[in-house]
C-alpha cells in the first residue's frame, strides 16, 4: 500500500509502510482493494471514515477509484456502519468530483489542514453521506 500511496500522492507526504502496518493492525481498520488501488477505512459503532484512498498512476482513470469507493461502503455497511465521512484537500478536484458522484455532500471545512511541501497548506473539505442498512442483520 505504501508504494501505491507514494506514487499517487505527489502533492502531499505519502504514508510510510510503518504507518500502514500500524493501521492494518488496528481491529477497527479495513482495506478494500489491491496493490493497484485501495481504500483504507475505519468502522467504529455505526460510523465509517475513509482514511485514505489511492490508485497507482498506471491504473488511474480506469474506474478503480469508483470501485474502491463502492467496496469501502459495502464493507462498512456489512460491519454495521450507517454514516460515512471523509475529508479531502480542497484543491483535489478529481477526488472532490469522485466523492460527489458517490453521493457525498460537503458538511464542513478545516482551514490550512493539509501541509504542502511547497506552498501554503490546503484546506480540508469535510464530506458525509448516509449509508443504507445492511441487507444481512
Amino acid at each position: 500500500m505504501a508504494a501505491t500511496h507514494a506514487a499517487a500522492f505527489t502533492q502531499a507526504r505519502p504514508w510510510s509502510a510503518a504507518e500502514f502496518a500500524t493501521l492494518a493492525a488496528d481491529r477497527f481498520c479495513h482495506v478494500a482493494g489491491d496493490v493497484r488501488s485501495f481504500a483504507l477505512f475505519r468502522v467504529i459503532a455505526d460510523e465509517t471514515e475513509l482514511l485514505t484512498i489511492a490508485t497507482h498512476p498506471e491504473h488511474q482513470r480506469s474506474g478503480l477509484g469508483r470501485d474502491r469507493m463502492d467496496l469501502w461502503r459495502l464493507g462498512a455497511v456489512a460491519l454495521g456502519a450507517r454514516r460515512a465521512f471523509l475529508d479531502v484537500a480542497a484543491d483535489n478536484a478529481p477526488a472532490l468530483s469522485l466523492y460527489a458522484a458517490c453521493g457525498f455532500d460537503r458538511c464542513g471545512l478545516r482551514r490550512g489542514y493539509y501541509a504542502r511541501p511547497a506552498g501554503p497548506p490546503a484546506d480540508a473539505v469535510l464530506m458525509t453521506r448516509d449509508l443504507p442498512p445492511s441487507p444481512h442483520p
